[in-house]
């Protein structure tokens, strides 16, 4: 029996687990991306719980960079990055509810070398940036693509990245804002945490009428914290299922897997980060495994794992695990 059974999904959400209809979301179905989260653009579709809708994301950088000769400040223009697929309206869903959303496979797309990163201008975790300011003069910009498919990541001819795909960017509309693609909050958003990959659960706080999911911004592989601010990024075909748990009030995301629990949180400092996604996991252990919050606490302080999402976004993005063997 697979884990997806027992999974908070399954046995809270309005499907039950059960696959309905299948959407299939092509760029031409899409038309425009979105370099926003918000619950003001027309929705592309419209799905029931438990609908599979297969997705086709462009890359962060919606494929203006397709030589290694290319320089960034010369193909992008900010903020138009990060572009988002949606939004995606689900049928029942309120503010109070939760969206979930089973990531079922994220793959490449499109020619290769598919994979993208690059160093940009005044952006990364070891240079100064406009938050971080400096008087150095920023590093030089250079583009690295890379063949990527199911066995692998062709960095060089020496080394070769295992494949570990997941979704940079999803989340659902914010109650009454439209904010930048390039963001994590407790919406979702930018998170770029590698834990939001292929087999894992997310929930989501609904603030808007139908969620409105967003997704786009996909890896074949990241290292903590996208150090220089680039993954590999892909365009991809990913296929997610989407369900709905009514009246389950949450502050910030949740993921679930076949192993863990875990709880999200981005902020700036990254300490903040790290202490509301602590603080998450605390409350949900007391709400829903039978644990004292106090003792919680504690445990935390000895089984608690973190999971360094980004550190060059601008809010950076934590999450805080702790294994379901000790939830039973």
């Amino acid at each position: 029996m697979s884990w997806l059974s027992q999974s908070i999904m399954a046995t809270k959400g309005v499907a039950g687990g059960k696959a309905g209809t299948h959407h299939h979301l092509s760029e031409e179905k899409q038309g425009r991306y979105h370099y926003v989260l918000g619950g003001f653009a027309e929705p592309v579709l419209e799905v029931e719980p438990g609908d599979v809708v297969e997705v086709e994301t462009r890359d962060a950088f919606e494929g203006q960079i397709t030589s290694e000769s290319d320089k960034p400040s010369e193909k992008l223009k900010l903020p138009y990055l990060n572009p988002q697929n949606g939004p995606i309206y689900v049928r029942g869903a309120q503010k109070g509810d939760v969206l979930a959303v089973h990531i079922k496979s994220v793959l490449p797309r499109g020619p290769q070398p598919a994979g993208t990163t690059c160093l940009i201008s005044e952006f990364g975790g070891l240079v100064g940036t406009a938050n971080t300011a400096v008087l150095n003069a920023p590093l030089p910009e250079k583009v690295r693509k890379v063949r990527v498919d199911e066995t692998g990541v062709y960095w060089s001819d020496r080394v070769t990245l295992p494949f570990e795909p997941f979704i940079g960017t999803i989340g659902v509309a914010p109650e009454i804002e439209a904010i930048s693609s390039l963001q994590p909050d407790y919406y979702g958003g930018n998170m770029d945490l590698p834990d939001v990959a292929p087999g894992a659960v997310i929930y989501f706080p609904v603030q808007h009428e139908g969620a409105y999911l967003h997704l786009g911004d996909c890896h074949g592989v990241q290292g903590d914290g996208e150090l220089c601010g680039v993954a590999i990024e892909i365009p991809s075909t990913t296929i997610v299922q989407v369900d709905l748990i009514k009246d389950m009030p949450i502050a910030w995301p949740r993921l679930e897997t076949d192993e863990k629990i875990m709880t999200i949180g981005s902020a700036r400092p990254l300490e903040d980060a790290a202490r509301i996604a602590y603080r998450e996991l605390t409350r949900w252990m007391a709400a829903d495994y039978r644990f004292d919050e106090l003792e919680a606490y504690m445990l935390l302080t000895q089984c608690g794992k973190l999971r360094l999402g980004n550190m060059v976004d601008p809010k950076y993005t934590v999450g805080a695990s702790v294994s379901k063997k000790y939830l039973a």
